[in-house]
């Protein structure tokens, strides 16, 4: 048995975004590194990630299901984005510190390869369209055989027009459908800033067999306003990134309100709860989308998740030639995930197969805090990000 002895949270700066990254250390000096994704929340996660440390200090580190049982139910109120996001990167650095221990990579603690290789799915964001046009085909030249594009937007950078966007994003995507043919499958992030009724419009406003799938139109705390939308559109949905459990991508599954899994392996509880999400999505025929925005410990961890399961579309990546973000920081993590093309190569390190440079680490920990958008209608009320 090896004990857990040092649980530590940094919050770092890498590239656009900040990184909410935790050490865990056992008595045999085994280090494991996990990732949290609550964005522009990370001192949250860093301050619940220190009460988590308190509790499992000198506990098995091996025993990972029972330690996320216990902190889940350690507080009166389960659950919840900040408990489940620290309880991520735990769970994560906790099957890095076994593959090392029993000398495997973290793709087989879970079952092993279904995959040689993990595709992945790259985002043009241009704004301007012939721009977004020039993004997609540097996209297609790499091997990519799915693409997003981001909306079209008006304003100032701060405002959205819901209805200007919806009438522009539609000549976008046609356009891009044109350019691509038939053989591509083709997306859109709209980021849960729409209503009901504007992502129903959207839909309506589109050719049939222009979009593969609609990503988070919508907001998804009531599972009954994707139901109502879902009868409304035969667009494919694309919704998960913001569960925080299973418990919330259950209605998700049961009710078919999507048809595929956007799960991110660092909010909804680590590698414990994704594989049972991922479980039920089999049930009915969902193939998981991992969200994957944040840095190497995340893309490490997703890749080895999406890996070891039968049903997997493909995983987001940030690194594609059109999106130099600098979230994958070679001095910072001088090993990490390789992507070729648009294919991960999942490693077959010990482990995770992400080595972290802690000197450059630390000095990441002094760059300022980045704080996510703040959108307003043009009436000045606000919208989501």
């Amino acid at each position: 048995m090896t004990t857990i002895a040092k649980i530590t949270a940094h919050t770092i700066r890498v590239g656009m975004r900040n990184q909410t990254l935790v050490r865990v250390e056992t008595d045999d000096g085994t280090v494991g590194w996990g990732e949290s994704g609550l964005s522009s929340r990370e001192k949250s996660v860093c301050a619940m990630v220190d009460i988590f440390a308190d509790i499992l200090v000198g506990q098995d580190s091996r025993r990972i299901g029972r330690i996320w049982q216990e902190l889940y139910r350690s507080q009166y109120f389960e659950g919840g984005r900040v408990i489940t996001a620290a309880i991520s990167a735990i769970d994560i650095a906790l099957y890095d510190i076994l593959g090392k221990q029993l000398g495997v990579p973290v793709y087989q603690l879970l079952g092993g390869k279904h995959r040689d290789v993990v595709p992945s799915f790259a985002t043009a964001t241009a704004p301007d369209p012939a721009d977004m046009l020039n993004q997609v085909q540097v996209l297609l030249d790499d091997g990519f055989e799915c693409v997003r594009v981001a909306p079209s937007y008006y304003g100032d950078g701060r405002t959205f027009e819901a209805r200007k966007s919806i009438a522009a994003t539609v000549k976008q995507l046609v356009a891009v459908r044109e350019l691509i043919g038939p053989d591509i499958a083709l997306g859109i992030d709209y980021h849960h800033r729409l209503t009901p009724a504007e992502a129903a419009s959207f839909c309506n406003m589109l050719p049939a067999g222009v979009l593969d799938f609609l990503e988070e139109p919508i907001r998804d705390e009531t599972p009954e306003a994707y139901e109502m939308l879902r009868s409304m559109t035969s667009v494919p949905f694309a919704v998960g990134e913001e569960f925080a459990s299973k418990w919330q991508a259950g209605p998700y599954l049961d009710k078919g309100l999507t048809q595929y899994m956007r799960i991110d392996i660092c909010n909804v509880g680590g590698f414990t709860e994704a594989m049972k999400i991922a479980g039920w999505s089999e049930r009915h025929y969902i193939d998981l989308m991992p969200h994957n925005p944040l840095g190497p410990i995340c893309t490490a961890a997703t890749a080895h998740m999406s890996a070891a399961v039968p049903n997997l579309s493909w995983v987001e990546t940030r690194q594609s030639r059109v999106e130099e973000l600098g979230f994958h920081d070679k001095k910072i993590f001088p090993t990490q995930a390789e992507i070729v093309g648009p294919n991960y190569i999942v490693s077959d390190a010990p482990g995770l197969g992400v080595e972290v440079d802690e000197d450059a680490l630390r000095e990441a920990e002094n760059a300022a805090h980045v704080e996510c958008p703040h959108l307003i209608k043009p009436d000045g009320s606000v919208t989501n990000w």
